[in-house]
Parts: C-alpha cells; sequence; structure tokens
C-alpha cells in the first residue's frame, strides 16, 4: 500500500526493520520536502513488493553502469516524472537510498547514493566514491555521492 512520506512528521512506517530506521525516515522526509517545495509532488513510496519493477530497473543501471550490485534489502520504492525527469528512489534497509534521475529528453541522468546518518559506506561503494557530507534538519549529516549515467534506458 502507498504511503506519502509527512516531512512535518517524520515516521518510520515501512522502514521498521532497518537499524538506522530513524535517520533513514529523515533522509526519506528529507526528499519529500525537496520534492514537496520544488515541484509541488507528493512522495509517495510502497513496499518492494508492489513496485518491484522500480527496484529492478534501479539495479540494472546499477549493473550495466558501473557492476554495482547492492548486497542490502531494499524495503521501499518509488517511480514517478517531474518537469521532464524521470526519477526512481529504493530505500535499502542497510540505511541507503539510490535515486536515479534520467532527463526524458536528454537532460541530466544520474544516479545519487545517500547513507543514513550512522552507518557505514557499504563495500559495495566505497572504493569508488568519495562522499560528500550535507547537515538536514530531518535527517542529520546526510553523506552522498553520485555518477553520470552513460548508457541509454
Amino acid at each position: 500500500m502507498p504511503y506519502t512520506v509527512d516531512f512535518e512528521n517524520v515516521s518510520t512506517v515501512g522502514l521498521e526493520s532497518s537499524p538506522f530506521a530513524e535517520s533513514l525516515a529523515g533522509l526519506r522526509a528529507n526528499e519529500a520536502r525537496y520534492f514537496r517545495n520544488k515541484y509541488g509532488h507528493a512522495f509517495t513510496v510502497s513496499p518492494v513488493s508492489e513496485v518491484p519493477e522500480v527496484v529492478d530497473r534501479v539495479s540494472r543501471i546499477l549493473q550495466d553502469e558501473r557492476e554495482i550490485v547492492i548486497g542490502s534489502r531494499p524495503l521501499e520504492a518509488t517511480a514517478f516524472e517531474v518537469d521532464g525527469t524521470r526519477m526512481a528512489y529504493v530505500f535499502y534497509e542497510s540505511g541507503l537510498s539510490v535515486n536515479v534521475m534520467y532527463g526524458i529528453d536528454g537532460g541530466k541522468r544520474a544516479v545519487g547514493f545517500k547513507l543514513a546518518e550512522g552507518m557505514e559506506i557499504p563495500e559495495e561503494l566505497a572504493s569508488s566514491f568519495k562522499f560528500a557530507r550535507q547537515k538536514s534538519k530531518l535527517a542529520g549529516v546526510i553523506r552522498g555521492s553520485y555518477f553520470v549515467i552513460k548508457g541509454e534506458y
């Protein structure tokens, strides 16, 4: 069942099995606030069992572009379109958030990684990416990195 993320009253709904449930919920709420403020879009997530095609697409792009396989169990995912860009998010039990931004008419195309506060950098990402820090009222300290998508998806 889809869940509209409330960034004013942060909830761990759907993320309870993560050891970083509270900080991951803050990270998810931070994304929800961004899309509400910038695009007027309500950020809605679903359990991965309801949207396996989103997880499959994100996994395929990671594999094809950088031979990355995320070792953690995906918990929630979402896909939507705003301002000519297709967005997809997957939130993992480890506290990792992966998003794919794909401009429909060429535009920007990238994969972003964000780590919930307190989690270690996953070994599948540690050797290839440097993570910058960003402070967030909702998520504490977010560490993030990205890469540009070169292929067509």
